[in-house]
């Protein structure tokens, strides 16, 4: 955070918290008490009214506020839930932004919608197993997202799983990187890959000896990462009968391919789209005799062929 920007949090802070000593901004903003001496003093200067309290700290003169934004309890609810969230999954660089964020929206509040979006905020919380969870792939996304940015090639080594042979291939990739996406607690990487001359998504956990390429690339002007998953998916129809006594587990751990549900007679007839069947093979095997796939027939013969193998390990 450079200069400006703390000195401008700083009155934040002091609007949204109240008297603050120097050791609290000096933990709050990762810096030294010194310089917090130093940022107060040229906050006096600039002709901000401080109020200083030995050994209590410093506080505004009552009546001085910056212009409060017009937000409303669920808008503001809604922004510092979504900051918390983004400082829980993302990495260092931007959950410190998303810190700094969550600071200057609470700081222009009104103290009583203030209190009110305390509360909720301390009443919601966000769940989530899928934060980066090691030094290598905080480092994977930091690269990929400077190489979105400056627009350059990537070169990886993918590993490819087979579950049909129960075997993995790895192969050196191209790619040029269009977005990140985080689902099904693992981030993946939107890129068109040079190899298949076409769009894919690579999880990042399969992705190793990653680096950027000199060579850059322009993104198609028409690209829409949110509309990524259903193009992704249309390829392959998948149609499977769930027994109703397991119809609600089965929308409890709904999968990522899901696209619609109809409860009938014999069970719930659930509806995925997905871009190979090996997509969406282990989750429907997960439910052992309680589904039976409908459609496509190769995908019934798959199933099939794994049962007979699965029988066959346990005789």
């Amino acid at each position: 955070m450079n200069r400006t920007d703390r000195l401008l949090a700083i009155v934040l802070e002091l609007q949204g918290k109240g008297r603050q000593r120097a050791e609290d901004l000096a933990a709050t903003f990762e810096t030294s008490k010194r310089t917090i001496y130093r940022d107060i003093q040229a906050l006096g200067e600039a002709g901000v009214p401080l109020i200083s309290v030995p050994g209590r700290g410093y506080s505004l003169m009552k009546g001085y506020f910056l212009p409060p934004l017009s937000f409303s309890t669920d808008e503001a609810t809604m922004l510092l839930l979504g900051s918390d969230f983004m400082a829980q999954n993302f990495d260092a660089q931007y959950r410190t932004a998303a810190q700094s964020a969550s600071r200057k929206i609470e700081g222009v509040l009104p103290e009583k919608l203030r209190a009110e979006v305390h509360y909720l905020q301390d009443s919601i919380r966000f769940v989530s197993s899928g934060t980066i969870a090691d030094a290598a792939e905080v480092e994977m996304v930091r690269q990929l997202r400077r190489a979105i940015i400056e627009r350059a090639t990537v070169r990886f080594c993918y590993h490819t799983r087979h579950v049909q042979h129960g075997q993995s291939t790895q192969r050196t990739r191209e790619a040029d990187p269009y977005g990140l996406v985080h689902f099904s607690n693992a981030w993946h990487l939107v890129a068109y890959c040079h190899m298949r001359h076409d769009i894919r998504n690579f999880r990042l956990d399969r992705m190793e000896n990653l680096e950027l390429l000199p060579q850059t690339f322009q993104r198609p002007p028409d690209f829409k990462l949110q509309e990524r998953k259903r193009e992704e998916s249309e390829r392959i129809v998948v149609r499977a009968l769930f027994d109703k006594e397991v119809a609600r587990w089965v929308r409890e751990s709904r999968s990522y391919y899901t696209v619609s549900e109809e409860e009938s007679a014999a069970g719930l007839l659930v509806t995925f789209q997905v871009r190979q069947e090996s997509e969406i093979l282990q989750w429907l095997l997960s439910w052992g005799q309680h589904v039976r796939v409908l459609e496509p027939p190769s995908l019934c013969q798959r199933m099939a062929e794994e049962a007979e193998g699965m029988l066959r390990n346990h005789n």
